[in-house]
């Protein structure tokens, strides 16, 4: 609603005084929805981000996810391999 206001070209301090809120905070508002648009104001806590960065935490994740693999299967091949010689630790 603030955005709106300030959209239609009301200043931004005149918006503040009405709602009844600090002029930063509108300020702050009006630079995330020109950054994200339709991704703005997203809620609940959750980031605002590019898709650079989105594509940076999905890779960070399956990083992970592999890394987790890996040593599950490290210990597998330990745990089958004991007393045969067949494979070492590294």
């Amino acid at each position: 609603m603030a955005i709106n206001l300030c959209l239609t070209g009301k200043p931004t301090k005149e918006v503040a005084q009405e709602l009844d809120i600090r002029p930063e905070l509108i300020r702050r508002w009006k630079r995330e929805h020109e950054q994200y648009r339709e991704g703005s104001f997203s809620g609940y806590g959750n980031a605002n981000l590019t898709n650079e960065q989105k594509e940076i935490v999905r890779l960070k994740k399956e990083l992970r996810d592999t890394k987790e693999e890996r040593d599950i299967l490290k210990k597998a091949v330990r745990i089958f391999s004991k007393g045969d010689g067949k494979y070492s630790d590294s």
